[in-house]
């Protein structure tokens, strides 16, 4: 994986390409999609392993979480339900990404309802478990 900041092809991930401080390629979400932005922490050497090793996993933690997102997302909609006319259904993933929460990775997976026209939401998962979904961050 190491390089001089030249793409680096993952076996799994395709190409990874250093950009704004992170490496960045594309990751599909499951059989079906959609395909997603993708950004993993690491130095101008190559991506972090860990971060990559993780990266992979994404598909699998987003389905085994896929419940608890839901009803989170659906217990942040609530104050924005009343005097709205807004049918918003479980909004599809924006983009995913290996962050670093509490000082250990987790993935981070980022939604942008309609509902939540100024601010993206972010899943945060780690080991198979929702860690919280986040009111506002930042796509890395």
């Amino acid at each position: 994986m190491l390089g001089s900041g030249k793409p680096v092809v993952d076996p799994e991930l395709g190409e990874l390409v250093r950009r704004r401080g992170m490496w960045r390629g594309s990751l599909l979400l499951g059989a079906h999609g959609p395909v997603v932005p993708l950004a993993v922490p690491g130095g101008r050497g190559g991506p972090d392993t860990a971060a990559v090793g993780l990266a992979r996993t994404i598909p699998e933690e987003l389905d085994r979480c896929r419940p608890a997102i839901e009803a989170a997302l659906v217990e942040h909609r609530a104050p924005y339900r009343e005097g709205s006319d807004i049918d918003d259904p479980t909004p599809e993933p924006a983009y995913a990404a290996v962050v670093r929460v509490d000082g250990a990775l987790a993935i981070e997976v980022g939604y942008r309802p309609a509902w939540e026209e100024e601010h993206t939401l972010g899943a945060r998962l780690r080991s198979g478990q929702l860690l919280e979904l986040n009111g506002s961050v930042l796509e890395p």
